[in-house]
């Protein structure tokens, strides 16, 4: 909106600049996060204390100390996004509106879920939960298919000229992407600060790489796929990474909120949507490696499960209850898991230079 306002009909020039509009987007989004967070997350204590409280499945018993922490924090995260993207970024961005209509549908769902949880101790069912995850998915796929700035070559990371012409069938890839992270992130929500860490530090790599593919000097000179008008995601990145941070304010240990569903499947949604719109989809399996692990800790869990008649190769699945039965602090648990998603970072940010 400031754009419009103030550089296309005053004509000042610092409003048209990505950096400029993406820092104030970061502390707008942050500011609104710390103002509206207190209030919000009273209102969801308030909710949920009435219902008699929730404890998510499948996790250890020391978490019944936390079923009345308010579950659907995510939407703090959203709240503070949407407003903030509303006022600085370009709302002509066609890039950006699908980022937005992605957050939006997939929020609505873990809304959904997160209030069925808290009301009635059951969410939706898998299968009308994954229904809807494919609808939706679906027609963000055709929309950005049918973006004329939008290629289906899938390019890798290292090599300089190696690619691959999916065609149509890179809309159910696309499908793929944004309903597989945004159940990963799902997973990892599971500890104090555990999910929104690791996603602060993937939104800040990705601020980086969708500034460069968005640069057509850079990304020239970098042998990466340029994608017009693909910068402007870096300042609704900047305005996710300030509401992040606002959150994690809340959510820190001991947390006074999760993101729950309403909040890891807007966000993995909008990962996966940008990792796609970015060209850069493998790097979303380096930097987001936590996700990637935490979901296939749960995959082995249930295959061997199966295959041995009973056994579990983890004290509990996703992997992270697995150590805090070994008796880890839970901190610890988190701290580590951030220091992992840091190098991770730096390893997919440096393949970039090994091309």
């Amino acid at each position: 909106m400031f754009y419009h306002i103030f550089y296309e009909w005053f004509d000042i020039n610092i409003f048209k600049y990505i950096t400029f509009r993406g820092f104030y987007a970061l502390i707008t989004a942050f500011f609104i996060s710390l103002i509206i967070g207190p209030r919000l997350i009273k209102e969801l204590k308030k909710f949920q204390k009435k219902e008699g409280g929730y404890v998510r499945e499948y996790t250890p018993d020391a978490h019944e100390l936390k079923k009345y922490t308010p579950t659907m924090g995510g939407l703090l995260i959203v709240i503070s996004v949407f407003l903030s993207s509303i006022l600085w970024c370009r709302l002509d961005n066609l890039w950006v509106l699908t980022i937005l209509i992605t957050m939006l549908l997939f929020f609505f769902i873990g809304a959904l879920d997160d209030y069925l949880k808290v009301k009635y101790k059951n969410g939706l069912k898998t299968k009308t939960k994954f229904i809807l995850q494919i609808i939706f998915s679906f027609f963000i796929a055709i929309f950005i298919y049918l973006n004329p700035f939008f290629d289906t070559y899938l390019y890798f990371p290292i090599f300089k000229n190696l690619t691959l012409d999916l065609g149509y069938f890179y809309i159910p890839f696309i499908m793929f992407m944004i309903i597989g992270t945004s159940n990963a992130v799902n997973l990892t929500d599971g500890l104090d600060g555990l999910a929104i860490g690791p996603t602060l530090i993937t939104v800040a790599t990705y601020i980086y790489i969708s500034y460069i593919v968005g640069n057509f000097i850079l990304a020239k000179y970098l042998f990466i796929p340029y994608v017009n008008g693909v910068g402007e995601i870096s300042v609704f990145l900047m305005a996710l990474l300030g509401a992040g941070l606002g959150f994690l304010w809340f959510n820190s240990f001991p947390a006074e909120t999760f993101m729950g569903d309403t909040g890891s499947l807007s966000i993995g949604a909008t990962l996966g949507t940008i990792a796609v719109i970015t060209k850069q989809e493998f790097l979303l399996a380096i930097v987001g490696g936590i996700f990637v692990l935490e979901t296939l800790s749960v995959i082995l869990q249930v295959a061997y499960f199966k295959i041995t008649g009973g056994k579990r190769l983890f004290k509990m699945a996703p992997i992270h209850h697995h150590f805090e039965l070994k008796g880890i602090p839970e901190p610890k648990i988190v701290v580590r898991v951030w220091i992992i998603s840091i190098i991770l970072s730096i390893i997919a940010i440096s393949t970039f230079k090994i091309r």
